[in-house]
């Protein structure tokens, strides 16, 4: 901090009155807005090479006639810099209206096609005024760089979902698709990154951010990660209207085969999201982190679709198609409210959470005095009256479910209130036969009745499962 303090100080004469760390969005750089005798950005960098890139690029964007932000000053290092502050408004941010109603407005999609348009002048433009051998990792989208992301999702997402699959007809399918992608290579600037995240709008027009890893490659990389962004939930129409603006843009730099252009469109948007799907393995499912993993149905739905008319990489289809018939990933546009109450032994571990949320309860029974030391039950389960009588009368249970019912209640209570869709609430004992399904059953009951809410009762000990629907 104090280094960009210093460059502050030695680019405008004093130093900044206020310094606002800005919230992190998975990069290695940290971002602060800086105000004094003028607001910028600060970045600060671990690597100098990856800054290097961008301080280029910057400048050769600039240069093309690219709305991108200006690098003011660059500290001797080379691992901070200053930028125009180019305010918060993120393209993505100014459609969250047009996502939550399921439908682009003209003006929406205008703006959007304003957005792809400007593309091809950062791909045939960008080159003239840029030394790729500045480029960060790598200079070229080559057959190393397509097996680094095609591993990406094999090893953080296939794995992590826990699906089995056959690895070399797997890598037999990826030497296939390598080889398709690369058959058509104008090398041009490839942006890398180009979403809707990573444009900004100020005073009503696109900037563009984030394209340090810039690399040479093919016209149609950018225009898939664009149109294909799951997260965005872009419209059939929407869809349809960028790729004509932008391949009107594009025919002002080569010829345009139309067909041809969207079959190799098409394949690139298969493996973009094969890629998303990584980052949304590594993000979500192993960092736990919220958004990824809602983000991952989205995904799943668009690359099947995408697979299906591409009619190449079959084995990969079935794959993605396994996916997600998985209850983790089947979506509930429903918006009610499903609480997984369930019963297990602590001996067989604690039950996976498969709707992709984590978090919720795990009650431990072990407490309670077991039934299940007395040869009169050992053969009954929690659900059985002998059982039931013996906890409710020999135990301190009803004291253990007050306790639970207060938790339960309350979360429960501010899931409704904020449209979540999924509690799971876990009982265990030593064999996940008594004090556990006792306590489940008493949980189910009471969350149902106090709050009409759907309720999945499940024993795994005893595979027992049931539903309390609704009211």
């Amino acid at each position: 901090m104090e280094k960009l303090r210093d460059l502050y100080i030695k680019t405008f004469g004093s130093g900044p009155q206020s310094v606002v760390r800005l919230t992190g969005d998975g990069s290695n750089r940290v971002y602060y807005r800086m105000s004094g005798v003028e607001t910028v950005m600060g970045a600060k960098g671990i690597s100098v090479e990856e800054n290097s890139a961008f301080v280029a690029l910057s400048r050769a964007f600039r240069a093309s006639g690219v709305a991108a932000p200006e690098v003011l000053a660059v500290s001797d290092d080379g691992l901070c810099y200053l930028q125009d502050d180019l305010g918060d408004a993120t393209l993505y941010a100014s459609l969250a209206a047009a996502r939550e109603r399921g439908c682009f407005e003209s003006a929406e999609i205008e703006l959007l096609c304003k957005v792809v348009a400007a593309l091809p002048r950062i791909q045939f433009e960008t080159p003239k005024h840029f030394d790729f051998s500045l480029c960060y990792p790598t200079a070229d989208f080559n057959e190393r760089t397509i097996m680094w992301d095609l591993n990406y999702f094999k090893y953080c997402f296939l794995k992590g979902v826990g699906v089995e699959f056959n690895e070399n007809r797997l890598e037999d399918e990826f030497v296939e698709m390598t080889a398709r992608l690369l058959s058509d290579n104008d090398n041009v600037f490839l942006y890398r990154d180009f979403q809707s995240r990573n444009v900004m709008l100020k005073d009503g027009e696109p900037y563009f951010i984030d394209f340090q890893g810039g690399r040479r490659g093919p016209v149609y990389y950018d225009i898939a990660s664009f149109v294909g962004q799951a997260r965005a939930k872009y419209t059939a129409e929407a869809v349809d209207a960028m790729v004509d603006a932008y391949m009107d843009a594009l025919a002002c730099y080569r010829i345009v085969d139309r067909e041809h252009f969207v079959k190799m469109l098409q394949l690139f948007r298969v493996f973009r999201l094969l890629q998303n799907l990584g980052t949304y393995g590594y993000r979500g499912l192993f960092e736990r982190k919220k958004a990824f993993i809602e983000s991952i149905p989205a995904a799943l739905g668009q690359l099947s679709q995408l697979l299906c008319e591409v009619g190449e990489f079959g084995y990969i289809r079935s794959l993605i198609d396994e996916i997600a018939a998985l209850p983790m990933f089947v979506r509930d546009d429903s918006k009610e409210l499903t609480v997984d109450v369930m019963s297990f032994s602590y001996k067989r571990g604690i039950p996976d959470d498969t709707s992709g949320n984590g978090g919720g309860f795990v009650f431990d029974c072990r407490a309670i005095h077991n039934p299940g030391r007395y040869e009169p039950y050992k053969k009954l389960t929690g659900m059985d009256a002998p059982v039931i009588e013996f906890l409710e009368k020999e135990s301190n249970i009803a004291e253990f479910l007050e306790n639970a019912y207060a938790l339960v209640d309350n979360m429960v209570d501010t899931y409704k209130r904020r449209g979540f869709t999924h509690i799971q609430v876990c009982c265990g004992c030593t064999g996940g036969q008594h004090r556990s399904v006792y306590s489940a059953e008493h949980i189910a009951r009471h969350v149902a009745e106090k709050f009409g809410v759907r309720v999945v009762v499940t024993h795994k000990m005893q595979g027992v499962k049931y539903v309390i629907e609704a009211k």
